[in-house]
Parts: structure tokens; sequence; C-alpha cells
């Protein structure tokens, strides 16, 4: 099948009732057949609900959905795309490892690296993701994952997504990309070589800032990467939480297994099933909406590129934007709804978000509305202006996430905020 046809059907077996839309299966428990039925599914020697911490139907189909869009064979979905984020990378790094990440990732993220799992005993080392050889010299035998974004947020930067991989191939690292701003719609991160992806569901999956949610997508690759490989032990040896299991010798695809059965399991990130048929309901209408949020950013980047009073405009699909290659290769459907650009000081950026009327003042992407950030002052204040430049954040910049509006009424309203 088609992408957009899977996006409406795959994964869904209608029940005995026949409904078409896919059922929302409210439930935390599930009946088992018998004692031995009970005790084939804890084993893994028969597939079904055992709770729902552990698995959901509804949820079920929304992880297939996203793994066949992707690519993938395999997906697990948490309950927000930090969760997600934070499952990926201690799915494989312990206390002593370390991640390579790029040094343009979301302020979340960051803070995750060189906060939350810095007290975890888990170092985190950067590199620029336009410049992969860096990795090399910041890999050792501890190095377990190296995280990147394909376009970042707020720093609109496309990575050069093959050169990462391929890097992460030579060493036997895996590879996870957040591909949360261009959807599998516009990029498929799998088919270049990543091992992992990662998606903040909340954002252009459900597409109207409906729920929280996250997934994390697992490539056939990976697994093959992991097996017999001394850098991933924990999955080849016996996991004496679970019954001695080797999840390397199942046949369920490794990295997705490991991480339900020890972290979901465990931690309990659970995404509830409510917003598992949301996110299903978003899935439907993605690959147009993503057509439409491309079309209106372009326009506005373009206006914005022509204004006197804006210094600088990042846009992917500008050719005057020095990630214009890096799109031309991986973006050719489009761009993505979310772009920034730098006026002269943290006064006069302040000054335009507080003057706008359509755009809403909102610390999200992804809305079918669309929002205005300044980065410096919210989703970033936590970075000292050392971390804020690295990031690609100036005192300046600020972020859109264009929505589905006229793109007319749009630049209408930027044009007299920023000319007030």
């Amino acid at each position: 099948m088609k992408d957009k046809t899977k996006a409406i059907h795959e994964g869904y077996i209608k029940d005995i009732q026949k409904t078409m839309a896919v059922p929302i299966y409210m439930s935390t428990a599930y009946e088992y057949e018998s004692v031995e039925h009970a005790a084939d599914l804890f084993a893994l020697r028969d597939v079904g609900n055992i709770y729902t911490r552990i698995s959901n139907p509804t949820t079920d189909v929304f992880e297939k959905r996203i793994a066949s869009l992707e690519g993938g064979v395999a997906a697990l979905a948490t309950a927000s795309g930090m969760s997600a984020i934070f499952y990926s990378l201690v799915n494989v790094a312990k206390a002593g490892d370390n991640i390579v990440a790029s040094a343009k990732l979301y302020g979340g993220s960051v803070t995750l690296l060189t906060h939350t799992l810095k007290r975890f005993g888990i170092e985190a080392k950067f590199f620029d993701p336009h410049k992969p050889e860096e990795i090399e010299k910041l890999i050792d035998k501890n190095t377990k994952a190296i995280l990147f974004e394909s376009i970042s947020n707020p720093s609109i930067d496309v990575a050069d997504i093959e050169g990462i991989c391929n890097i992460a191939d030579k060493y036997e690292i895996i590879s996870i990309c957040d591909n949360t701003v261009a959807t599998p719609s516009l990029f498929k991160p799998i088919d270049y070589g990543c091992d992992v992806v990662v998606h903040s569901a909340s954002k252009y999956i459900t597409g109207q800032g409906l729920a929280i949610g996250g997934v994390l997508i697992e490539s056939q690759k990976a697994g093959k990467k992991i097996e017999d490989n001394e850098r991933y032990l924990v999955f080849n040896e016996p996991d004496e939480s679970y019954h001695g299991l080797v999840f390397t010798k199942t046949s369920f695809p490794p990295f997705s297994l490991r991480a339900r059965l020890s972290l979901l399991r465990d931690m309990g990130a659970v995404l509830s099933p409510f917003n598992s048929w949301l996110f299903i309901q978003g899935l439907e209408t993605l690959d147009i909406r993503m057509r439409e949020h491309s079309k209106n950013a372009f326009l506005i980047a373009k206006f914005l590129n022509s204004h006197p009073k804006v210094k600088k405009v990042h846009y992917p699909c500008l050719k005057s934007d020095e990630n214009y290659p890096f799109a031309m290769k991986y973006l050719k459907k489009g761009c993505s709804g979310l772009l920034s650009f730098e006026v002269e000081s943290f006064k006069e950026a302040k000054k335009i978000v507080d003057n706008v009327e359509i755009f809403s003042i909102v610390t999200n992407i992804g809305d079918s509305k669309s929002i205005i950030t300044h980065p410096a002052s919210t989703t970033h204040q936590q970075l000292s202006k050392k971390e804020l430049a690295a990031a690609g954040v100036a005192e300046g910049l600020i972020r859109l996430s264009v929505g589905l509006e006229d793109s007319a009424d749009l630049i209408e309203d930027l044009k007299k905020a920023i000319e007030a």
C-alpha cells in the first residue's frame, strides 16, 4: 500500500462489531482464556494483551500505523515525546556510557542530556549536524547512541542525515533521529540509514494540539546492528527480570521489545488509549496537512526574507538558507510549518510577539492554529547564553509554527506587528 492508504487502513482488523472507526479500548486489563494461555502470554509464546501498561488494542493500531508510515518494523507509543526520547537513550545506555548528540536540539532534549542523564551517570557529547565528521572524534567504546533531529527545533537546521548514519554504521552504533518536525509525510529517516526514529506525537501527528504523546520506531537494521554487538550486551545476555529472556533471540524486533518489557513496564510512561485514538485520527489527514503547512510557511518565509526589519530568516526551502542543499536532498515534498526569524534585539522580538493578533503566543508546534514563540524567554530560558548560541537561539529569535489559516491573513498579521 502507498502511504496515504496506510495512514487510513494500516494495523486495523475490524472486530465482531465491524466498526469503520478504530474503537477506543478503555480497559486496564484483559481476560485470559486459561492459566496456560496466561502463562504463554507472559512467556511470549503467544501474542496478546496482558495489561495496558504493556499493550492496548487501540494503541497497537497507532503503533503499527506509524511504524508502517516510517518504514519501520515495530513501534512503541509513550506518554510524551520526551519519554520516547528518554526511553530510546536509556534503552541502550547505562551509567558510565555516553551519547553523541547534535548541538541543534529541542531545549528539552538538551536539558535531558546535560542535566537529567548526567545524574544517571550518562555523559553527552555534541557535534555540528552539518559536520558529521566531528562525530568520529567523540566516539569511544562507551558510546551507545548518536542522537539528532531531521529538522531541528527551533533553529530549523536540516542535518546531514546520511553522513551521520554512515558514521553510526561504521562504528556499529545506534542512530536515533527525532523526526517530529518533518513527519513521515515529508521525510523518512530509515530510508537514509537511521536505526530508530522518535516523535512527539503531540505536534503534527495530532495536528490540533489535542493530546500529549510520543512514539519510537525501530528499523529492521537496528536489530541486526544490536545482535552480537559488544556495545549492547543488555540485548544479548539473559534478562533476569524477564525469566532470562535474551531480546535478540526472540522473533520480535529487539530494540522496541526491550523498551516495552523493561522500560515501559518499570517506568510506566504509558500512552492513554484515548490519546492513541486521537493520534490515529491525526495520521489520516497528516499528508494533506503537511503539504498545506509547508506551503503557508514557505510564503511567509519569503515575505519575512524581504522585510527590512528582519535580520535573518531560518527556513530550509529558501535558497538563501544555509540548509537549502540538505533540504533539496531530504525534503523534496516540503520543509514543514516551522520557521524562525531574527530581529534586532530581545526587546524588539518581545514587541512583535505581543502585537500579533492571529498568531497565538503558545509554546507548542504542529497545531492547525498558527503559533508564535520567543524561545530565549520560554522554551530555552533554562539555557545559558553559551548554550543558547550553541543551539542556534539568538535573543532576537522568533519561532513560528505556521498553521492552516489563509497565508495572506498571516502575512498581514506579521507585517502589522513588525511595523508597529
